[in-house]
């Protein structure tokens, strides 16, 4: 199986989404996180985490890097199968990057 490292961008920073919704908004933005992840199964090696930038330099067309997990799977189509349903998809664009090995590791 080889590894992807996929990246969840948006034109707002996660502290700014963060900051404009509501208890009820975020809630329900983990309930659809959640069941993706209940759906992703085993191919979900790493939930990951929100990022924050370090600096305000403007992140180009892209867009912020809000957070990434990382996915296992056979092939980048069955990743792109995965995250088909993403939640994601409703506020930004989610990049895939394989993971290679180590080289001499």
């Amino acid at each position: 199986m080889e590894k992807y490292l996929v990246l969840y961008r948006s034109k707002m920073t996660m502290g700014e989404q963060m900051a404009g919704s509501t208890p009820e908004d975020m809630k329900a933005g983990m309930d659809a996180w959640m069941a993706w992840g209940a759906g992703a199964g085993d191919a979900l090696v790493d939930w990951g985490v929100p990022t924050m930038p370090t600096s305000q330099d403007d992140p180009g067309p892209a867009g912020w890097i809000g957070g990434y997990s990382i996915l296992q799977a056979d092939d980048l189509a069955s990743v792109q199968a995965i995250l088909a349903d993403h939640p994601h998809n409703q506020m930004g664009t989610i990049e895939i990057l394989q993971m290679l090995e180590m080289p001499g590791a």
